[in-house]
């Protein structure tokens, strides 16, 4: 592990250690964009086939591995579904419902950029 520098606070260094850790979890061009998909049909059955219909431009190679990450990190639960074919649903776990926050924040500043770049 690389040491702090000597005039580094610690509390800075902890915090862009922590900063990686969520990018590392949430990063990438997909995840949050699952997980926003997920909070926002939180009533609703959500399979494979749908969320991949739904979020634009996903691949199901993509989709799958984001989705067993997100299954990884407890933020999404996936429950097999009994009978034939078999079904996949997938739902926003308790802890996921922790980055609701964060990502209505996301979405207000993106809101507040794009008007920000229209007005330059």
């Amino acid at each position: 592990m690389k040491q702090p520098l000597k005039n580094d606070p610690v509390e800075c260094t902890g915090n862009l250690l922590a900063m990686r850790d969520t990018l590392e979890i949430l990063g990438g061009k997909w995840k949050l964009l699952i997980l926003h998909y997920l909070i926002s049909r939180e009533k609703e059955v959500n399979t494979f086939k749908k969320i991949q219909r739904e979020i634009l431009g996903i691949s199901a190679k993509v989709l799958t591995k984001e989705l067993k990450d997100l299954e990884a990190n407890q933020l999404i639960v996936r429950e097999e579904m009994p009978g034939k074919p078999k079904t996949v649903e997938y739902s926003i776990s308790e802890y996921g419902r922790s980055s609701k926050e964060i990502i209505n924040f996301l979405v207000e500043w993106g809101k507040n950029h794009r008007k920000h770049l229209l007005q330059a």
